[in-house]
């Protein structure tokens, strides 16, 4: 009897252990599961307040009162739920803190939210790059912390990058997401300074929405000699015959429904700034650019933030042939971009593909990472991401 009531008794013990362990087991499960539920929540809730914010750039001007926020959110199809805020001003910058719950578990997300312009990259690609011997990629007005500039391509095609001999990039290169830089690059003579490495996600190339009021401007017609343009306009096309010149002398959008045309020796120029310092020049053009030998896109400023070309849907090629040199930035994801200039290049290029033909040098403007809620294909991104 006494052997039998100990049995008992370690069976006993065994099995409250075994019961506790389980119970253990379960909740800590349960924890785990909650944790889960609870992060993803915190993220759905990042993503829906990063989208109300770039959803309220399209309603000009920026209003600071009406940042998203949401208390106890529903997730759908899940017993969870999340509440987001989103703090700051444009002057200091906007916070985003995003807390999910669910049973057990919260999970809190704090990240910045800083405004992205097109110009982030030196020049950017869907396919691919092409650098003819002897070209460099350097770069100024960058401040001592922004490490260096950055060539990059969503291609992961063999070749994709392909930089001729003696090629100098003072900067990385990105690939596209999943390729192999060592495939993706051709630059087995060439000298690339920083890192070459694959992009974690494809670089989304946004389409250029043309603005209403330029869209509800009656056309003026097809411009082919020398004049003087000074209030935003919209024409048919450019087609500027032999020497003649289009002095632009105010601020300045065109929506040119066609082709833009510069014949050999005309130019579309930008006076500088003593002439009239709130000259500048933005292009949204509806179908080509070619500038013929010795033709320009003379930027009297030469400040690239004051020229900018916005490729629409239906620019499919740029030629510069440029006489001089080129200040400005382009952004036309549709298009392949072909320079041809005897002088150099300053700003920055997001094109389809891009192809420099003469040994020139790129001089990428960083100051075009500078952007307003105002411009062009601007959004907010996450940075600084932490998590509680």
């Amino acid at each position: 009897m006494p052997l039998a009531m100990v049995a008992i008794l370690i069976l006993f013990v065994m099995g409250a252990g075994l019961l506790s362990l389980g119970l253990r087991s379960r909740l800590l499960a349960l924890r785990a599961a909650s944790g889960i539920v609870a992060r993803c929540a915190a993220d759905a809730g990042v993503t829906k307040a990063v989208y109300e914010m770039n959803e309220k750039l399209k309603t000009q001007p920026w209003d600071d009162s009406t940042l998203p926020q949401t208390v106890d959110e529903a997730l759908p199809n899940c017993d969870a739920v999340f509440s987001y805020i989103v703090t700051g001003d444009l002057e200091s910058g906007y916070g985003l803190q995003a807390v999910g719950s669910y049973l057990l578990a919260d999970t809190t997300v704090n990240c910045n939210l800083p405004l992205e312009g097109p110009f982030e990259y030196a020049i950017f690609t869907e396919n691919g790059i092409i650098m003819n011997s002897g070209t460099t990629v350097t770069w100024y007005n960058y401040g001592d912390d922004e490490g260096k500039l950055t060539l990059g391509t969503n291609s992961i095609l063999d070749g994709a990058v392909d930089l001729k001999n003696a090629v100098y990039i003072d900067g990385n290169i990105v690939v596209g997401a999943g390729g192999d830089p060592d495939v993706v690059i051709n630059g087995t003579w060439a000298t690339i300074t920083g890192t070459t490495t694959s992009a974690t996600r494809i670089y989304e190339l946004s389409p250029i929405a043309l603005p209403l009021y330029l869209q509800e401007l009656p056309s003026q017609g097809t411009i082919t000699e020398s004049t003087v343009i000074t209030t935003s306009a919209t024409y048919d096309a450019i087609d500027l015959s032999q020497s003649n010149i289009i002095t632009i002398d105010g601020p300045v959008a065109l929506y040119i429904i066609g082709d833009l045309t510069l014949s050999n020796s005309a130019e579309l120029q930008v006076v500088n700034e003593s002439t009239n310092p709130d000259a500048s020049l933005i292009v949204y053009l509806g179908g080509d650019i070619e500038v013929k030998n010795s033709g320009a896109i003379n930027n009297l400023a030469e400040d690239p933030g004051k020229v900018k070309i916005y490729g629409l849907d239906g620019c499919e090629d740029i030629v510069l042939k440029n006489g001089t040199d080129f200040y400005g930035a382009i952004y036309a994801p549709n298009a392949d971009v072909v320079m041809m200039n005897s002088g150099e290049v300053f700003g920055a290029v997001v094109s389809k593909s891009f192809d420099q033909r003469n040994s020139a040098t790129f001089n990428y403007d960083a100051s075009l990472r500078e952007v307003s809620t105002d411009d062009e294909v601007v959004r907010f991104v996450v940075e600084d991401w932490s998590e509680d």
